[in-house]
């Protein structure tokens, strides 16, 4: 007889993504004339640049004639892809052979399938408020006890309480844990991690033997050059982290689907050697994929090109240009905002002790804009609410204006 994982009915009531489609939704239907206007979602809307274009068509061109066409590719990525990448961090001062490199379709993915290769009796720790996919993903897999509906939180797991106070990044665990999930820069607070911070991380993780999942799918966005994009600044990261990376907020590839993740070579774990992690990763990969289109590689070797990151580069000025347009506006009716000047994200302090989600009712109702409640991050998001860059700049501004005009505060309602 067939059962299911009953791990999918440990997973708290409804997806955060889901359920902000379910209000909207209504709002819509009860309001036809409303012309909504969407800073939730972190989807890029511009579009491909025309190096990346130009990337895509020729991968689709080597398709078209016997003498380039290529069937399955190499499974861990495009070898001229996987060295282009390699070079690309050269040029951070990070050095990662091409074989380190396992290209793929995304950093969600990835985030999620990782997770097979280690035991389902580790214990995980999180950022809160964390990217849904650790959380959710992990508790498939088995490594959760039952969800607290009055803590918010999930048994078993370790949650890094990320607060004003500590710039929304947190200390080491107290206890001994296996698995840490670090997002840097960080959805949703879009809080940047200093060097000495990931290097608390790391020397916890050797002194643990303990492995760092570090997803860096917003370093692009970071200006600062004091901040470190890249777990592998970090002495010894190599022996203890895992990074996953994409060209979906890097590139506009959101929808066109390209990432990948460096799993080294020196990397080990408790009951381990050397070479053997990187191995079953590249044996899970090879078992359950096979590979990347080869047509989007072709676009990935666009991005990687001198133009192709120039272009790259003033499309994320452009997204960070919009997040200083929202934060300015917010900011100038009072509000509390973080983030916005390293990454395309803005947290925001939700006024009068509005919940997350009562502020999001009230931000849609009163001022038709869709925003993502800080509590669908987890516990320590409550209180909080995001909003995302990502959008026209007409409808940034759209929005920006609307809250200035419409939205109701007073001045005990305001931090």
């Amino acid at each position: 007889m067939a059962t299911i994982n009953n791990n999918y009915r440990k997973l708290a009531a409804g997806y955060l993504f889901p359920e902000i489609g379910r209000r909207t939704r209504i709002f819509q239907s009860e309001n036809p004339h409303a012309k909504l206007l969407r800073l939730g979602i972190g989807n890029t809307t511009e579009a491909l640049t025309p190096g990346i274009i130009d990337g895509l068509l020729r991968g689709v061109k080597k398709l078209s004639d016997v003498s380039t066409y290529t069937g399955y590719g190499d499974e861990q990525g495009n070898s001229a892809l996987r060295k282009g990448l390699a070079e690309f961090y050269a040029k951070r001062g990070v050095t990662i052979s091409p074989d380190d490199f396992f290209v793929s379709d995304g950093a969600k993915p990835d985030s999620g399938n990782i997770q097979s290769i280690f035991g389902y009796d580790n214990i995980v720790a999180v950022q809160d408020p964390a990217y849904p996919v650790y959380v959710d993903t992990n508790v498939i897999f088995g490594r959760s006890g039952e969800f607290n509906s009055a803590t918010g939180k999930y048994s078993r797991f370790v949650y890094m309480k990320c607060t004003e106070e500590n710039g929304f990044f947190p200390s080491v665990p107290k206890e001994k844990v296996d698995l840490i999930y670090l997002c840097s820069p960080n959805n949703p607070t879009g809080a940047v991690a200093a060097r000495e911070q990931l290097k608390s991380f790391v020397d916890y993780a050797l002194a643990n033997k303990a492995v760092i999942i570090f997803d860096a799918s917003y370093s692009e966005y970071i200006a600062d050059p004091e901040l470190p994009r890249s777990i592998y600044e970090i002495d010894g990261a190599e022996k203890c982290a895992i990074e996953i990376n994409s060209f979906s907020k890097f590139a506009g590839f959101t929808g066109v689907r390209l990432g990948w993740t460096i799993v080294p070579e020196e990397l080990s774990v408790e009951d381990s050697s050397p070479g053997e992690v990187r191995t079953m990763w590249f044996r899970r990969q090879t078992t359950f994929f096979n590979g990347a289109s080869n047509i989007v590689q072709e676009g990935g070797l666009a991005v990687l090109s001198d133009a192709g990151l120039q272009e790259c580069r003033e499309l994320i000025g452009y997204y960070m240009q919009n997040a200083s347009i929202i934060r300015e506006g917010l900011e100038s009716i009072g509000l509390k905002v973080y983030g916005g000047d390293n990454a395309p994200y803005l947290w925001l302090r939700t006024p009068g002790g509005l919940s997350s989600w009562e502020f999001f009712d009230k931000l849609l109702e009163e001022t038709w804009v869709i925003g993502t409640p800080g509590s669908g991050f987890g516990p320590a998001g409550e209180g909080y609410f995001r909003l995302s860059a990502f959008g026209h700049r007409n409808d940034i501004q759209a929005a920006v204006e609307n809250i200035i005009q419409r939205l109701t505060l007073d001045n005990q309602e305001k931090l």
